[in-house]
């Protein structure tokens, strides 16, 4: 075929076919260079008694060649339980295929992964927060006791995404992350469903406001298919922020899992986790206090969910910082809120991506000086991703003279109810109720409470409270995605608060306030609630109170005994013995 430009193709050819010699020699060369700078991975490749180790290697199909160049661990939570996951099989292989073409040795490894819409409202939902620490456990005795030299993490769903945060601040390697991606929207009357949508659907069903034809036509087509869940739900959240932290390439969080540029996105940081290996740059270089500041900025301004005050405070302690409640409110302060995506909102997140994604936001957060732009990333700086951005959607992202609110989508609480805070995810709350009084209905756990609201015994003005459902109590912090999204589709989530010490889905919405710490298993002032006692909810004065008096509640405690552990063996009662309070991230003492 003639090329059209020059009418010359065999020119094109032989360009093409120097270009790949030389592609090949600089592969040859980085080999060479490779094999005289000595990796971590020397440790289990290099020298007469390691013998044994390279044949071992070489049961596995390597070669001397592969042996000389470094070993890049590829981790990654692919499944067939996990929308999420059920791809990342070949997002890893694109990850693998960039590590190569950098002149890197990628090998795969899998870690577990929870799928909490799967999980929610029964026993499994225990096992979800647990599975975090579990995560970053098993990365780090994977990478250390094979002695990768660097590591591309590949979460997409709630756990694993701070799971592998925390391992790779742990574990202080050249690291870097791609995603799985979002899920499309299912699509209906030119509307987006989401999996808000099917939750609320149980309680429009229970409502009548909805018949079970029209529930099973919607469970059809609101999960079209492969991707995390698609509203700012936890896993897009903390996908979201590994980009303003600085460990992913733009794209990573709001790049939709089907799309080949999913796929591009995964070869290059295949190519750039090289880059990162060379030029030595580690993740606590990285995760610095600008990053964690960073983060929350880009947290409030897109109205993330609660599980951020949980995931964040984890991964920083990691990292050697410490995130409190104080700082979360101090950021939310001075944070206009530009997103609101479901379930805050009617957009989702490939709207997002396709009004410019991560950088767009960034750009709009630039204008006034909100960001530490200077702070070090996997590619450069942070400024180096508002470079060309821009904002293609001004009623998806909007501009920062224009926000929703004037502060961020999170808010921390303090109170009698929570001494040591609680946190709402403030941009998805009603107007109406921001501020609130009512009467307590306090269920010990969640069944008790679900079973409450579907059977009509909830009403308007009652703030619903459900207790000993915390990281020790429950244990394992289950989240409320049932009960508040049984509220919604009754059309009581203006009407009924629900405040909890155990946690809310990013899918939740409404007055729902949880975190309440310290947990009512530890002997904290939910403990000590009665039926009727009135609450009173100020979210814009970060307040929340029992209104009883201190004499009550002293002889309330008095009263007051633990009760016994509701699991007594194997990893929810390891879980309950070691794991600290919500306020601290929910972290396990060492």
């Amino acid at each position: 075929m003639i090329n059209r430009n020059t009418g010359n193709s065999t020119g094109i050819r032989v360009k093409h076919r120097c270009f790949l010699h030389g592609l090949a020699a600089a592969l040859t060369e980085e080999g060479r260079r490779n094999s005289i700078v000595k990796m971590k991975s020397d440790a289990v490749k290099k020298g007469t008694p390691r013998a044994p180790h390279r044949s071992l290697f070489k049961a596995l199909g390597f070669i001397d060649e592969e042996l000389e160049r470094p070993l890049v661990g590829i981790a990654y939570s692919e499944s067939e339980i996990v929308p999420g996951h059920i791809h990342l099989g070949n997002v890893a292989k694109a990850a693998a295929d960039g590590v190569r073409m950098a002149g890197g040795v990628p090998v795969r490894f899998p870690v577990i992964g929870v799928c909490d819409g799967i999980a929610m409202g029964h026993e499994g939902m225990r096992y979800s927060l647990v599975t975090r620490e579990l995560i970053a456990d098993s990365v780090e005795c994977m990478a250390a006791a094979h002695q990768f030299d660097a590591l591309v993490f590949i979460p997409n769903c709630d756990k694993i995404v701070p799971g592998m945060l925390m391992a790779a601040a742990r574990l202080n390697l050249p690291s870097i992350f791609v995603s799985g991606g979002p899920m499309l929207a299912g699509r209906k009357d030119g509307k987006a469903l989401t999996l808000t949508t099917m939750f609320e659907a149980v309680g429009a069903v229970a409502s009548g406001k909805m018949s079970e034809e029209e529930l099973h036509e919607l469970e059809n087509i609101a999960c079209p298919g492969c991707g995390s869940c698609s509203g700012m739900f936890t896993a897009n959240s903390m996908n979201c922020v590994t980009e303003a932290l600085g460990l992913a390439l733009s794209g990573n969080g709001t790049c939709p899992a089907v799309m080949a540029e999913r796929i591009r996105l995964a070869k290059k940081t295949g190519l750039q986790v090289m880059e990162v290996l060379k030029k030595d740059i580690r993740p606590r270089a990285i995760l610095t206090e600008k990053a964690f500041m960073n983060a929350l900025t880009v947290d409030m301004a897109l109205g993330c969910s609660t599980n951020t005050a949980l995931h964040l405070p984890a991964i920083a302690r990691e990292a050697g910082f410490r995130l409190d409640f104080e700082l979360l409110n101090k950021v939310s302060a001075a944070t206009p809120n530009l997103c609101r995506l479901s379930p805050a909102g009617s957009s989702v997140i490939e709207d997002l991506h396709a009004a410019g994604g991560i950088p767009a936001v960034l750009y709009e957060l630039s204008k006034k000086n909100l960001l530490n732009l200077d702070a070090l990333t996997v590619y450069g700086v942070l400024g180096d991703a508002v470079r060309g951005a821009k904002n293609k959607n001004t009623d998806i992202i909007r501009p920062i003279d224009n926000p929703y609110m004037e502060t961020g989508g999170l808010a921390a609480l303090w109170g009698n109810l929570a001494p040591d805070g609680c946190v709402v995810k403030q941009s998805a709350v009603a107007p109406s109720m921001l501020k609130h009084e009512g009467p307590a209905r306090v269920f010990d756990g969640e069944d008790e409470a679900f079973n409450a609201i579907t059977s009509g015994k909830i009403n308007a003005g009652d703030v619903v409270v459900i207790r000993y459902e915390g990281p020790r109590g429950g244990p394992g912090m289950k989240e409320m995605l049932g009960p508040t999204s049984a509220l919604a589709g009754m059309g009581l989530d203006d009407k009924v608060a629900l405040i909890t010490d155990g946690r809310f889905s990013g899918a939740s919405r409404g007055a729902a306030i949880g975190h309440l710490s310290p947990e009512a298993a530890c002997g904290g002032v939910i403990a000590l609630l009665r039926e009727g006692d009135r609450i009173a909810i100020d979210i814009p004065a970060r307040s929340i109170k029992a209104l009883v008096s201190d004499e009550k509640l002293a002889r309330r405690r008095r009263e007051w005994s633990a009760p016994p552990p509701k699991v007594t063996h194997g990893c929810l009662a390891r879980y309950a013995r070691m794991v600290g309070s919500a306020a601290g991230g929910a972290v396990l003492s060492e």
